[in-house]
């Protein structure tokens, strides 16, 4: 049904009025463009820095409706469910069900809002099955979930709207694309169904909005760019040194973060990494060990009520700082927090505005985040992410290309919810925009893996999960139907172990990779505690409170951002601006000294040059360029060149890879000249060659067990009763080995090597960035020492040889020596 838009006396409009002014606010132009697209029928995307209202943009019109509706009956009754609101965590879904709730109950409407994650207990989701809310907050997972049983047709027979909130989060991203397929679904139930998306850092906003809207849907985009008064400030160590390292220099300036901390009544201390986190509160607290109760540890890791205590603490303004990762990056308000402090380079534009916008979250207010490097060439990132934000150069994030391990597990969710026929399905499964070139042979290969098993698998029942008869595909076994709804998600990582104390009380999880390479006895840090580990049993780890001493720091895969392109860029134009003697920034005058010395022993590379040092160390000889293309693309350049040397010349070699640059370490004599240089590389046959190293690696392999398990392969175990890791491996290893062998065509496969390509190896940004050094000059230095550019590239070969003592003594002891040479 289509609602036009009524006069501006209608009986809602004096409601809404009066609901604002009675905050003192005035609804912004957007938040009008919002609501008048809404009633109009129409769906779109409301881009607008954080902290604007684009919640009451898009929360408001639906309730509009409503009210206007009802002045045409006698009595209001309480609604069935209008509204689904779709959010990317399940950190922000309290947060945002009492913000709705709030203008409800504020406005005195019959309305219900209620939440349904993984966390809401079975009880109130079987009651929810029976009567849904009028508006229901849950997630992706919880929303496939649901579209899994036969009767939530009928529940969501008046559904008017769904919002997904933090869009730019979810849109690159397979639970981005499971939301897709989730609309899809939706749109087919209720063609004239509205579908609205929030934002607040994004580039490509008008894929973004097609992507969300669905293929063949027009949208509208609501420019929200109301004046929004960001600063980046940073804290400059006073004692520079010329030889960054990475992880060094921050440990330094603990205490010059507290007194920052001090300064203020609450701050958000943001982290890049879950173990940097456990390292950034255990230090504030050894330089200010009063603040025990006064400063809390957030991440996704720690145990949800733990979580819960923080957030709480937060919004009432009783805590003085929190440490934390991206789990506090999006959404929630936390109105009394005074100001961010980011430490580590940001990596990326978007982050640092997302971050930044956590602090003077309502209009008008100033957002400061102060920025703390942990090592050097961080400075230049911070001086080139300000500039980026005044620019609004913000980074891209693009849809994905039809996953067929997502697109087997929603056909299962499909056949589970009463069953579907091919024609219909396929049509509107190409409605989503990721799926829109499907085609036609990886649909019937989808379809014969989910009824057959593929090839190989036919043999087995567990594998032949869907029949089909009268043309209606549907699950038969009820083993099959529980093994998939417990299964239904994209998130996968390392098996986890249950950390709690011999009382029962839980503390979170911790990879099993990590808590096997602690002995009994040993400590180590999680939760913000200095813990002993007593045992481990049945996928639990038994601790205690460890008196003192030191310990073991935990580490999560998967943990570290590239430096994105734009950002990327942006170092490489402050480089540049200093050259020529152009940079003011206090940043770029601390580094003065460390990028003099660069200049001075090797060079500083123009746009049109390209740098390659050669240094001999007592490991060899040392090759490290310098790309600036983050270190996904760098891992994959160093993996091509090592691939590509080893044809020349059988030799040994080890590789390093940071966010600037990449190393390569042999004992072998080969000189190489320009020529050499260039054909090593050149963009041609990259993906090819990538392949065939890939082949000789555990990369594909290990892609492969996520790509296994979002499809159904791998099944994880009851809560409670999970495989272990080794568990886990050998099944995927077996099935990425019998494939390989007898069905090396098989299009699981195939996404597995081309998401190594694309997510581990960033192969577009490398053929990028190799086509631009083919017409760059490349600039050959053979210096006698280490550079500042080189040297944090040594200290990362370095770190795979020797303890992480000894690491950092020896990379110290270099430092000095590099220092006196000075």
């Amino acid at each position: 049904m289509v609602i036009k838009t009524k006069k501006p006396e209608q009986d809602s409009d004096r409601k809404f009025n009066a609901f604002f002014q009675s905050r003192g606010w005035k609804p912004f132009s957007f938040q009008k463009k919002t609501w008048r697209a809404y009633l109009d029928g129409k769906s779109g995307l409301v881009h607008a820095p954080t902290g604007t209202g684009k919640t009451f943009a898009v929360w408001i019109p639906p309730l509009m409706e409503w009210i206007e509706e009802q002045n045409t009956k006698k009595k209001s009754t309480q609604p069935g469910l209008r509204v689904l609101w779709v959010t990317p965590l399940r950190a922000l879904v309290e947060d945002t069900t009492r913000s709705l709730l709030e203008a409800v109950e504020d406005l005195s409407l019959p309305w219900t809002v209620e939440s349904r994650t993984g966390d809401t207990s079975g009880t109130i989701k079987a009651k929810q099955r029976r009567k849904f809310p009028s508006a229901l907050v849950t997630t992706p997972e919880s929303l496939s979930l649901l579209l899994s049983y036969p009767e939530t047709k009928l529940c969501f027979s008046d559904l008017r709207a769904v919002i997904v909130d933090e869009w730019h989060e979810l849109l690159s991203t397979k639970r981005g694309a499971q939301t897709e397929l989730c609309l899809a679904r939706l749109r087919k139930w209720n063609p004239s169904l509205r579908t609205w998306g929030l934002s607040a850092t994004l580039g490509n906003l008008d894929e973004a909005m097609a992507t969300l809207t669905g293929h063949g849907k027009q949208g509208i985009l609501v420019d929200g760019s109301i004046r929004k008064k960001f600063v980046v400030k940073t804290l400059i160590p006073r004692n520079m040194e010329s030889f960054p390292w990475a992880g060094h220099l921050g440990g330094k300036l603990v205490k010059q973060v507290a007194e920052v901390i001090d300064k203020k009544s609450t701050t958000l201390v943001f982290t890049n990494v879950r173990s940097q986190t456990e390292y950034w509160f255990d230090a504030l607290l050894s330089v200010r060990p009063e603040w025990k109760s006064q400063i809390g540890i957030h991440h996704g890791s720690i145990d949800r009520k733990e979580r819960a205590q923080v957030e709480n603490r937060l919004r009432a303004g009783n805590i003085k700082a929190v440490v934390c990762t991206s789990s506090l990056d999006l959404g929630v308000d936390f109105s009394p927090v005074e100001q961010v402090i980011q430490i580590g380079g940001p990596k990326g534009v978007a982050r640092l505005l997302q971050r930044a916008g956590r602090c003077g979250h309502k209009p008008g207010a100033v957002s400061t985040v102060i920025c703390v490097p942990t090592q050097a060439m961080e400075l230049i990132e911070y001086a080139a992410a300000r500039e980026a934000m005044k620019q609004g150069k913000i980074e891209q994030r693009s849809p994905l290309k039809s996953p067929l391990d997502l697109l087997a597990q929603h056909l299962i969710t499909l056949a589970l919810a009463g069953g579907f026929r091919e024609k219909a399905t396929l049509e509107e499964v190409r409605t989503a925009w990721s799926y829109r070139k499907l085609s036609k042979q990886e649909w019937d290969w989808t379809i014969e893996f989910i009824v057959k098993g593929g090839k190989t698998l036919g043999a087995y029942d567990q594998f032949r999960r869907v029949i089909c008869e009268n043309g209606v595909y549907s699950v038969p076994s009820q083993k099959i139907s529980r093994f998939h709804r417990m299964s239904i998600g994209t998130i996968t990582s390392d098996t986890s172990i249950s950390v709690k104390f011999q009382t029962g009380k839980i503390l979170g999880t911790i990879e099993e990779s990590f808590i096997s390479r602690i002995k009994k006895g040993n400590h180590f840090f999680f939760s913000g505690k200095l813990l002993t580990l007593i045992r481990v049993r049945d996928l639990t780890a038994i601790v205690k409170l460890a008196k003192s001493g030191k310990g073991a720091i935990p580490v999560w895969g998967g943990g570290k951002s590239p430096l994105s392109s734009e950002l990327s860029k942006s170092v490489r134009e402050k480089i540049e601006q200093f050259r020529m003697g152009k940079s003011k920034e206090p940043e770029m005058k601390a580094m003065q000294r460390t990028l003099n010395l660069q200049s001075k022993w090797s060079a500083l590379p123009q746009f049109s040059e390209f740098l390659i040092e050669k240094t001999i160390t007592r490991d060899g000889n040392n090759w490290f360029l310098f790309p600036f293309a983050g270190r996904l693309a760098h891992e994959g350049i160093a993996s091509l060149i090592a691939f590509r040397m080893t044809q020349l010349e059988p030799m040994s070699l080890s590789v390093s890879f940071n966010d600037y640059g990449l190393s390569l370490c042999s004992n072998s004599e080969k000189t190489i000249n320009e020529e050499t240089w260039r054909t090593l590389l050149d963009p041609k046959g990259i993906v090819d060659q990538l392949l065939e190293c890939m082949n000789q690696s555990e990369m594909a392999k290990r892609q492969f067990r996520e790509v296994a398990r979002v499809a159904g392969l791998i099944f994880q175990g009851y809560p409670g009763a999970q495989k272990s890791i080794k568990q886990v491996q050998a099944s995927g290893g077996l099935f990425f080995d019998v494939f390989s062998k007898y069905d090396p065509d098989n299009l699981l496969l195939t996404q597995a090597k081309k998401e190594v390509l694309d997510r581990q190896l960033d192969v577009v940004r490398m053929t990028e960035k190799l086509e631009e050094i083919q017409s760059q000059k490349i600039i050959l230095h053979s210096p006698n020492q280490l550079t500042p550019f080189s040297f944090p590239l040594w200290a990362e070969t370095l770190r795979t040889q020797v303890s992480s003592e000894s690491w950092s003594d020896r990379v110290r002891k270099m430092a000095n020596e590099l220092e006196i040479s000075n």
